[in-house]
């Protein structure tokens, strides 16, 4: 079974991921650590040396490649991946089982604010306010593909463990 993890940035995916995959025996991916280390470049280099285009394309390359290579994964996804270049119904093709880790904007706010350095699209921003306007947009955007996941999984107030418990349970 092909696990995949999907939802906006600082939602848990490979924190949660990575136990999931564990509890279950399966091999983890992040697919963005992936495409770095396929492509040799971080993926901020990626976005500044080759545009987001070509980002786009390699992510849909190898979120492919990876579908098609495992029989049981489990796959965190970036937070854009679902919604370009025909992804979202290659998950669905696949028979992948995908699950969206919901958080609240105040959640991915408060967490995102503190690792903002970090994280290429939003180390400009210098107040949480700033940061919680761009979360909402960019949540209204992506919520249309979030939403078509198998799973939805609401994150806020549990811990990771109870995440990946119940994950465990629904999935299997």
């Amino acid at each position: 079974m092909k696990i995949v993890l999907m939802g906006y940035m600082g939602s848990g995916k490979s924190t949660i991921g990575k136990q999931l995959a564990q509890s279950l025996k399966y091999p983890f991916v992040d697919l963005d650590e992936y495409i770095e280390v396929q492509e040799q470049l971080s993926i901020k280099e990626l976005f500044s040396q080759k545009g987001e285009l070509y980002f786009r394309k390699k992510e849909s390359f190898f979120l492919q490649k990876l579908l098609k290579e495992h029989q049981n994964l489990v796959l965190s996804l970036g937070g854009g991946t679902p919604c370009f270049a025909g992804n979202l119904e290659a998950l669905q093709q696949q028979g992948s089982v995908s699950v969206y880790l919901k958080s609240s904007i105040k959640v991915l706010t408060d967490r995102l604010f503190k690792e903002k350095d970090q994280r290429p699209l939003i180390a400009h921003v210098t107040e949480k306010g700033q940061l919680e306007d761009f979360i909402r947009k960019h949540l209204f955007e992506r919520a249309f593909y979030y939403n078509q996941a198998n799973i939805i999984a609401n994150t806020d107030n549990k811990s990771i463990s109870e995440i990946v418990s119940n994950l465990s349970e629904e999935v299997c």
